[in-house]
């Protein structure tokens, strides 16, 4: 008796399922033979359905994940390189990192 590899399946591939499952228009054993997968469609249908709140979640958890800009050490950067352009025109070709 030979196994069976294990899949990986791509997360397109499960919301599509999932979405297929919460329809109901279909058993779980027949979306099953439909997608070929065996035990995964409850429990991805349950990882839809507690994640789907996160998709129309508020603003402020979009704000908290964009990274912090140091405004000074940008303003300080620019700074450098605009003195190096003026006083020194050869070198401004290639920056210094």
């Amino acid at each position: 008796m030979t196994r069976r590899a294990r899949r990986n399946s791509s997360p397109t591939f499960k919301a599509k399922v999932a979405l297929a499952a919460i329809k109901g228009e279909k058993t779980l054993a027949d979306l099953a033979q439909q997608f070929d997968v065996t035990s995964q469609i409850t429990r991805w249908r349950r990882q839809l359905l507690e994640s789907a709140a996160g998709v129309f979640g508020s603003e402020a958890k979009l704000e908290a994940t964009a990274p912090v800009i140091d405004v000074k050490t940008l303003h300080a950067k620019i700074g450098e390189w605009r003195w190096r352009m003026i006083f020194c025109p050869a070198r401004s070709a290639r920056p210094a990192f």
